[in-house]
């Protein structure tokens, strides 16, 4: 996954900086035009704190939660009056892709040198202490799902490619899928474990005796090139007009009705809001691997969570909210928080990871009911 980082002395973190699990700071951001102000919620109650990049989490129906502490390498089980326990410390591997079913805990290291991944595993602990590890960086080299998908700038001519900056080229000129593996989420069902890897553009579906496939790969994300864009990267206004088309990077995958898998979408590039909030949920039909647009608009949709009613909870981490898609597509702000990361649903309450990139908590608080 490529990303590109602005010039300008101030740019703001980058996606890169979150999902390759470096530290990091941004400030909220305000609403983008047309989003309602905050759809009043209970207060955040604080569930857990202390905790050392709570980029993934679970809840189990009694409240037990399970965090992954990326900046920290534990996978942390947090009891209904607060005990904590690590169940997991790796070794300078990141975790991710933290989730929970029916006694099974899914976790998922990653190690890199230089940005490069060197390897990505997903490993499945059962209630009897066993565990199965499977490769998905070997899957992903093999693989590459999104080989056939062209990112970078689009429509360039010869001489405007010319100019491009020899130290952001790379990441403008056209370029395919690479092969390259963050498994940052995932949801298991009926033994299929779903998992959003950040790093193959791609929803991956591991089957319970470990095999892997694709069950669907995310479109490119395209952002057109304004003068602000072009000056931000210190580029020829030849490329004004053109549209520079992004990594979809999906974050997170959950479960809808019917079977249908919804998944959250960060593009690779500057999320600071200076090219935009292209954040996005899709919906992907397990079944046939069909991909559709739900909503894009999102400053930083790093993690999302399915309501029982449909609607759409996403955390913006950079745009320092929860927001809601209602049943009938209305986007409305349900709380103002810092740096949240990610969100579940369980119970009627939503619980939610922030304070990323510092002192990280997990807080639950009782939503309105977005109107329909």
């Amino acid at each position: 996954m490529r990303h590109l980082r602005p010039t300008s002395a101030t740019a703001a973190t980058t996606a890169a900086a979150a999902l390759l699990l470096a530290g990091a700071t941004s400030a909220a951001a305000d609403p983008p035009p047309g989003i309602p102000p905050a759809h009043a919620a209970s207060s955040p109650q604080t569930v857990v704190d202390g905790l050392a990049g709570p980029l993934s989490f679970d809840v189990t129906p009694d409240g037990t939660v399970y965090v992954g502490q990326a900046f920290a390498g534990l996978v942390t089980r947090v009891s209904r009056t607060g005990e904590r326990t690590d169940l997991v410390a790796t070794e300078g591997a990141g975790v991710g892709a933290v989730s929970y079913s029916r006694g099974t805990l899914t976790w998922a290291e990653r190690t890199d040198e230089d940005f490069v991944v060197t390897s990505a595993v997903l490993v499945r602990r059962a209630a009897d202490g066993s565990e199965q590890t499977v490769d998905v960086l070997a899957y992903e080299a093999g693989a590459n799902p999104d080989q056939g998908n062209t990112y970078g700038i689009q429509g360039l001519s010869e001489e405007c490619a010319a100019s491009l900056p020899p130290e952001v080229a790379p990441f403008l000129l056209p370029y395919t899928g690479q092969v390259d593996s963050n498994p940052y989420a995932s949801v298991t069902v009926g033994g299929t474990t779903y998992v959003a890897d950040a790093g193959a553009n791609a929803v991956l579906a591991v089957s319970a005796d470990g095999e892997v496939s694709t069950a669907a790969v995310l479109p490119p994300v395209p952002i057109e090139i304004t003068a602000g864009f072009a000056e931000s990267f210190g580029l020829d206004a030849c490329v004004v007009g053109l549209e520079y088309w992004a990594e979809p990077v999906p974050t997170d995958v959950e479960v809808g009705r019917h079977g249908v898998l919804y998944v959250s979408s960060l593009p690779g590039g500057p999320e600071d809001g200076s090219l935009g909030a292209n954040g996005g949920v899709f919906t992907v039909d397990p079944r046939t691997g069909d991909v559709d647009l739900v909503h894009r608009g999102f400053l930083g949709a790093t993690d999302l969570a399915v309501a029982p009613d449909g609607t759409v909870y996403v955390t913006e981490l950079f745009g320092g909210r929860l927001s809601a898609i209602t049943r009938t597509g209305e986007v409305r702000t349900v709380a103002e928080l810092t740096e949240p990361a990610a969100v579940e649903w369980q119970r009627g309450r939503l619980y939610v990871a922030t304070g990323a990139f510092g002192d990280g908590s997990i807080v639950t608080m009782m939503p309105a009911r977005p109107a329909s």
